[in-house]
């Protein structure tokens, strides 16, 4: 069967099945991300063997990288600013702080529950310090919480995933490079922040921009 036709049916089966994971979801009043993870599992190599991610080759970074930009910034577009100033302290803290205690808190746990050797357990929580929009949202539109902390928990899913990517991403240079001293961490972490927090500021001022001056 020629390759092209193979990649394009396995996007089309993808699509399906994400669709029909996130209808399932909404009818059987179940977070979609559970159904997600199943149909996953279930069409993936480890399953009934429909889907191989890994044929799609560097073509799977791309896709999983657009698809990660627009989860955040749809993510973002539904966050309120007003209603975020009310619950800035928390925010700040959760994003800050409680990154810190998850991937300190994570690394031990690993190390010592799961028995991973000190890098591979810190290089897990570095992962699992992200919540992320795509497992939040559905749970608060299934359990009703206070408005106040559903903004919190909104807020703190978009910011904590481009913090938790890029901390996995110098943790696991840290490893490779052999350098483990604490001062690394935090200026890769601070220097890649900062320049993304630099050009998402000047893209988004011009996005606004173009947005109020259009006629559409």
């Amino acid at each position: 069967m020629d390759t092209a036709f193979e990649l394009t049916l396995q996007m089309v089966l993808t699509v399906m099945a994400g669709v029909a994971a996130q209808v399932v979801g909404e009818v059987a009043k179940v977070p979609s991300i559970i159904f997600l993870l199943l149909f996953g599992v279930g069409l993936g190599p480890d399953g009934v063997g429909l889907l191989h991610p890994q044929e799609l080759g560097v073509g799977l970074e791309v896709i999983v990288a657009l698809s990660v930009a627009l989860i955040l910034f749809e993510g973002g577009l539904s966050l309120e600013l007003s209603e975020l100033d009310q619950v800035s302290n928390s925010l700040r803290n959760l994003v800050t702080v409680g990154v810190f205690i998850t991937l300190v808190g994570g690394g031990i746990a690993a190390h010592w529950l799961g028995e991973f050797p000190w890098t591979l357990a810190f290089l897990y929580a570095s992962l699992v310090v992200v919540t992320g929009p795509t497992v939040i949202t559905p749970l608060l539109r299934q359990v009703k919480v206070d408005r106040k902390v559903a903004t919190l928990l909104e807020g703190e899913g978009v910011l904590i995933d481009p913090v938790g990517a890029v901390l996995a991403v110098v943790v696991l240079g840290i490893i490779l490079n052999g350098d483990a001293d604490p001062g690394s961490i935090i200026g890769g972490l601070t220097v890649r922040l900062g320049i993304g927090v630099l050009i998402g500021a000047i893209g988004g001022g011009m996005i606004g921009l173009f947005l109020k001056r259009a006629s559409f």
